[in-house]
């Protein structure tokens, strides 16, 4: 783990005075199948779009709540980082979208048996949501019924 040194004064500041949530007992599910029988979706708080999508707005008090849909056969390189944080370097989020995204790693894992199959699309949020209100009350429940319906097994979480 990291030193809080590392980050910029402001955001020194703002770590040390944010309200971290804890959840207890952390919510698990079993499955009900092996992993090589089950699709699995990737949940990623990148803030990544496509050129098409509308970036996440940066503006929005508190953090941009919405999501955006990414389909299974998006090519990694073209996914845009419109994540607001200055808490982290970027530069390899930009260079690897896998680091974040990681789509060209899930594909191989089908092809290897690993995992049964991929959904067709997947969600991308925006991460440093530091009022999440509305993100839990209207965003989650819109995506967990999106992957309800597309009857995916797991989802890989990936927190930027």
């Amino acid at each position: 783990m990291g030193d809080l040194n590392e980050f910029t004064l402001p955001v020194q500041l703002f770590l040390r005075a944010y309200r971290w949530r804890r959840i207890d007992p952390v919510p698990w599910t079993q499955l009900r199948k092996p992993l090589r029988e089950c699709r699995v979706v990737i949940v990623s708080s990148a803030g990544f779009v496509l050129a098409e999508q509308a970036p996440f707005d940066s503006s929005v008090k508190g953090g941009d709540s919405s999501f955006r849909e990414i389909p299974s056969e998006v090519e990694i390189n073209t996914l845009i980082d419109t994540h607001r944080s200055d808490a982290f370097d970027h530069t390899g989020l930009r260079q690897d979208p896998n680091l974040a995204f990681p789509m060209d790693r899930m594909r191989e894992l089908v092809l290897s048996g690993r995992i049964g199959s991929v959904n067709r699309r997947h969600i991308s949020f925006m991460g440093s949501i530091t009022a999440p209100g509305r993100f839990m009350r209207e965003s989650i429940p819109a995506m967990a019924e999106l992957l309800k319906n597309d009857s995916v097994d797991v989802a890989l979480l990936v927190p930027v």
